[in-house]
C-alpha cells in the first residue's frame, strides 16, 4: 500500500492519513536538495491533486545541521547527498515527522534501523527505467570510443580534423556486463543490436537473457576481463563489489 494511504484513526474514529495530518488537510512535505525541475514535477503533482500537498522547497541537504528546517512536517523528501541519521530522525520525530519520501532507489543515506524503532515509514522509488540508464550508459559508450566529447569542442572552433578522433566498431567486439540485473540486461540487449559479443558475470544468472541474447556467463571475474574488448559495471556498490576494478584487475 503507498505510504499515503489514508487510515481511520482509532482513537478519535476520525479519517486521518499515515502522516498523522487530518484527511481534510494538505499533507506538508519539506523537499530537501530541490532542483528547478524538481520544484516544476511536484509543484504540477500538487495541481493534479488539488488540496492533498503542500510542498516546500530548500535549495541545502538535509543532514544534522539542517535538520531543523524539516520541523513541523510531517514528512521530509531527501536525495541521494542528504543525510539521515539517527540524531538527525530523532530531532525530527520529536518534532512531528512520520514520513521520510526518498526520491531515489538508494537508501543508505538513512537510518533504517533508527527510523524503524522510532516507527517512521521510509519509502523509495522501486525502481527507476533500466531503459533510460542502459540507453544512457550506451551513449557514454559510444561517446568515449568515437571520441564524440573531443570532436565537439572541435567543431565550435571550425575544427573538422578527425586526427586523434578513431574509434573501432563495436560489431564483433566481445562486451562484458558486470551485473545482469534488469538494467545489465537491458544494456546487454542494445550490445546485441550493435552486432556484439556477449558475456555476463553475476552471482546470479539470468537465464531469460542467456536464451534471448546468447550471453555467456563466466564464472571468475579476471576471465572475463581479460576476453573483454568493452566492460559494462551494472552492480550495486556492496562491500564484494567494492572497488572491483582496481590496480590488479
Amino acid at each position: 500500500r503507498s505510504a499515503w494511504d489514508r487510515k481511520v484513526g482509532q482513537n478519535s474514529g476520525a479519517m486521518t492519513t499515515t502522516n498523522g495530518a487530518p484527511a481534510d488537510q494538505p499533507v506538508r512535505v519539506a523537499v530537501f536538495s530541490s532542483k528547478s525541475y524538481d520544484t516544476e514535477s511536484f509543484t504540477a503533482a500538487a495541481k493534479a491533486h488539488p488540496g492533498r500537498f503542500e510542498f516546500s522547497f530548500l535549495e541545502h541537504p538535509l543532514n544534522d545541521q539542517t535538520a531543523h528546517f524539516a520541523h513541523g512536517f510531517p514528512v521530509v523528501c531527501i536525495f541521494v547527498n542528504d543525510a539521515l541519521s539517527a540524531t538527525a530522525l530523532t530531532d525530527l520525530h520529536a518534532r512531528g515527522l512520520k514520513i521520510v519520501a526518498l526520491r531515489c532507489a538508494g537508501f543508505n543515506n538513512v537510518d533504517v534501523p533508527a527510523a524503524a524503532r522510532l516507527g517512521l515509514h521510509v519509502v523509495r522509488v522501486p525502481a527507476y527505467s533500466p531503459y533510460a540508464v542502459a540507453e544512457h550508459a550506451a551513449a557514454l559508450m559510444l561517446m568515449l570510443n568515437r571520441k564524440l566529447h573531443r570532436a565537439y569542442n572541435r567543431t565550435r572552433d571550425d575544427n573538422f580534423s578527425i586526427e586523434g578522433l578513431m574509434g573501432f566498431d563495436v560489431h564483433g567486439c566481445t562486451v562484458a556486463v558486470i551485473g545482469t540485473g534488469k538494467i545489465g540486461a537491458c544494456f546487454a540487449k542494445i550490445m546485441r543490436g550493435f552486432g556484439a559479443n556477449l558475456l555476463g558475470y553475476d552471482v546470479y544468472k539470468n537465464d531469460a537473457l542467456v536464451q534471448e541474447t546468447g550471453l555467456r556467463y563466466v564464472e571468475n571475474l579476471n576471465d572475463i576481463l581479460s576476453q573483454a574488448d568493452i566492460v559494462s559495471l551494472h552492480c550495486p556498490l556492496l562491500p564484494s563489489t567494492h572497488h572491483l576494478i582496481n590496480q590488479d584487475t
